[in-house]
């Protein structure tokens, strides 16, 4: 018969910390972050915030990006077609080709070469680990806590501003590839006021 001192105590993985969907940037910071990253000339840096703001890809697919699917010859494309997992065509502004372009020129990439190589002799390619980092680094730099943002935040800052204007699930439902209209809804974290706004604003 066992007794209650033979119990071994275990602390909860979570304790201590927050668990849960992690926030989406703001336009404020993503501006701040972006006038930083170009005034100290962190071109890398700057292709990788660039990217992932506007990819709204999630981070496995993002490091693992070459440079042939998002390149046109020697051309960033307006569209990458990336044939991994669910975002499907993420699309690439004017700003993000400027600094992806430049960030490929100044590291010599090929057409067969990762758009962002790891300094880590062992991997090919920027881990999700080593993108979490500089995520966690580019954070402490705006004044916010690390703990509230992750990787995902960086896919969902722009459906999330998309959400925001034009109150289209599908449209951000498209954008994210989520096959359900519930997923998004969650993966927004939209309220049930929120929604009752829109379906009254709906007319049929």
């Amino acid at each position: 018969m066992g007794s209650a001192s033979n119990t071994v105590h275990r602390e909860p993985w979570n304790k201590g910390k927050i668990v849960g969907q992690k926030a989406p940037l703001k336009i404020k910071g993503i501006w701040a972050l972006r006038v930083r990253l170009q005034m100290e000339s962190r071109v890398r840096e700057l292709a990788l915030f660039n990217l992932g703001i506007d990819s709204k890809l999630r981070g496995c697919d993002l490091v693992s990006l070459k440079v042939r699917d998002i390149c046109h010859g020697d051309q960033v494309a307006t569209r990458a077609v990336v044939m991994q997992h669910k975002t499907r065509r993420p699309v690439i502004t004017q700003a993000t080709r400027e600094a992806v372009q430049k960030w490929i020129k100044q590291a010599g990439l090929k057409s067969e070469d990762f758009v962002f190589p790891s300094c880590i002799h062992d991997s090919p390619h920027l881990g999700t680990r080593q993108y979490a980092r500089i995520l966690e680094g580019w954070v402490e730099e705006l004044g916010l806590d690390p703990a509230d943002y992750g990787t995902h935040s960086m896919r969902r800052t722009k459906t999330t501003l998309i959400y925001r204007r034009t109150k289209n699930l599908r449209a951000v439902q498209l954008l994210l590839g989520h096959s359900k209209l519930e997923s998004t809804v969650r993966y927004l974290g939209i309220e049930v006021d929120d929604a009752l706004e829109i379906s009254e604003q709906t007319e049929i």
